[in-house]
């Protein structure tokens, strides 16, 4: 018999685009040379064969004083269309000591930028 997984409570979220969607963290995923966040957000957003695509950009900084940037991400509607599920990564590595890290995601939409803050703890802040 296989161990059930025990849903993760989310790292964090936030109403996004002028309140219309809700972005969820649910996973920091550190690499030898980047991080990467992965998040859903309900309800989905516009498929971009259907209308303008939404544009996402990342800048952070350490509670240490690293910064980073954006390197990149994807994203796109679940199987089952209730949510867009998507991840977004930075460099360079998430410094081992850190343990908060503030980001600042910009949602493009139409022109028209839409920031989005979120404080987040990372596994050097259980140490």
């Amino acid at each position: 018999m296989k161990p059930r997984r025990t849903a993760r409570a989310p790292l964090a979220s936030a109403k996004i685009l002028n309140g219309g969607h809700e972005l969820t963290v649910h996973d920091l995923k550190r690499r030898e040379d980047s991080f990467t966040l992965h998040y859903t957000i309900a309800p989905p957003l516009p498929d971009a064969g259907d209308t303008i695509p939404v544009l996402l950009s990342l800048e952070a900084t350490d509670d240490i004083g690293n910064e980073y940037v954006d390197w990149g991400g994807a994203y796109g509607a679940a199987a089952d269309g209730t949510h867009t599920q998507g991840s977004i990564s930075a460099q360079p590595a998430l410094a081992p000591r850190a343990g908060e890290l503030r980001v600042r995601l910009v949602f493009l939409r139409n022109g028209e930028e839409h920031p989005c803050h979120l404080t987040l703890r990372t596994s050097a802040s259980a140490r």
